[in-house]
């Protein structure tokens, strides 16, 4: 009989057991899917603001004299255009352009990078990057150095006393007396920040973010947060079998530059791909999950009820034929046919 996994613990674990927090596996982690409920954590983040503890995610960091040259080869989105206080969203892709992983690079210096990669695929992206090296770059793991807390909300930057600054920019600064690196990155299409801060100073920062009126989310609200607004999951919408152009990631691929798999993203792009990554919102009353078959040859990759618009909704693959807003799908939910509608991304957009 094989034994249960040991799961690997970040270090607010403590903070979530005493809020209450319902803790489950993920990627090798057990972490707060929810503190008071998915749908008033999620209506939080949409109203106000919230904050996640994402200390699972990895961080990379990449330096050397070579180092942008190494990271041109690797990923698919152009570096080279990032000035040190910019991030950038990219991928890692393998030989047929399937993704690795999705991920965010910051450039700290002008030979020194910082990736911040999923949970999930820690190990797997730096051996890819670490096999990868060239002279003159050096990847380096420096995850458990590290804690990451999302700030999630149009009131967000208000609450923890920050300037206004661009979306995908960063800057170090204090909060509270905690030193943090300020990212101006996320996956709930709301405003806000990532906060990155050494792993011993993550209860002082918690602690103080809470202070400031920012509700804890755990899990379940980030997972139909990203939904509404159409960001990709690895390991359901995005692996690596699934080729960026495909998956609507076309934007993230600088096409006129060499790295792993680009010319068959060329080709896929100028033959048009034979499936396309759609969102969709339920007809009929029924939730898609992860899984379900779309009638056509297609597949339901993310599923869930929509807190704000409040019915169900979803992505998945579909032949291209299919992909045009307003067609008509057929999900087989549970063994019933139920109607639902391909929609433009993203799903939920505020009302200013």
């Amino acid at each position: 009989m094989a034994m249960p996994e040991t799961l690997l613990h970040t270090p607010l674990h403590g903070r979530h057991v005493a809020l209450g927090a319902k803790m489950v596996p993920f990627a090798g982690w057990e972490m707060p899917v929810q503190y008071e409920g998915v749908i008033p954590e999620h209506r939080a983040v949409r109203s106000d603001a919230g904050v996640f503890d994402v200390s699972h995610m990895g961080e990379l960091e990449v330096e050397g004299p070579r180092a942008l040259e190494f990271l041109q080869s690797v990923l698919s989105n152009d570096v080279d255009r990032l000035q040190p206080g910019e991030a950038q969203y990219t991928l890692l892709t393998n030989e047929i352009g399937g993704i690795v992983d999705d991920l965010i690079v910051y450039r700290l210096g002008e030979f020194f990078f910082l990736l911040v990669v999923n949970a999930g695929n820690r190990e797997a992206a730096y051996a890819w990057l670490k096999e990868r090296e060239i002279p003159g770059s050096d990847v380096r793991d420096v995850s458990d150095d590290c804690a990451l807390l999302a700030v999630q909300g149009p009131r967000a930057i208000e609450r923890l006393g920050l300037p206004p600054a661009q979306t995908f920019t960063f800057a170090e600064t204090t909060i509270d007396g905690v030193e943090v690196m300020v990212n101006r990155t996320g996956y709930t299409g709301e405003d806000g920040c990532e906060l990155l801060c050494m792993s011993e100073d993550a209860t002082r920062l918690w602690d103080a973010v809470l202070a400031r009126g920012v509700v804890p989310c755990g899990l379940g609200a980030r997972d139909t947060l990203r939904l509404e607004v159409c960001y990709p999951l690895h390991g359901n919408d995005i692996g690596p079998d699934t080729d960026a152009i495909s998956a609507g990631l076309g934007w993230a691929c600088a096409l006129d530059k060499d790295f792993e798999g680009a010319d068959v993203l060329r080709r896929v792009k100028e033959e048009g791909p034979e499936r396309r990554l759609v969102a969709f919102v339920m007809e009929e009353k029924a939730i898609p999950r992860h899984g379900m078959p779309i009638g056509g040859g297609g597949e339901v990759t993310s599923g869930s009820h929509s807190p704000m618009i409040g019915i169900g909704i979803g992505m998945g693959y579909v032949p291209s034929a299919q992909a045009k807003a307003d067609t008509e799908l057929t999900i087989d939910v549970r063994g019933k046919p139920r109607r639902a509608r391909v929609v433009k991304k993203p799903i939920y957009k505020r009302e200013d």
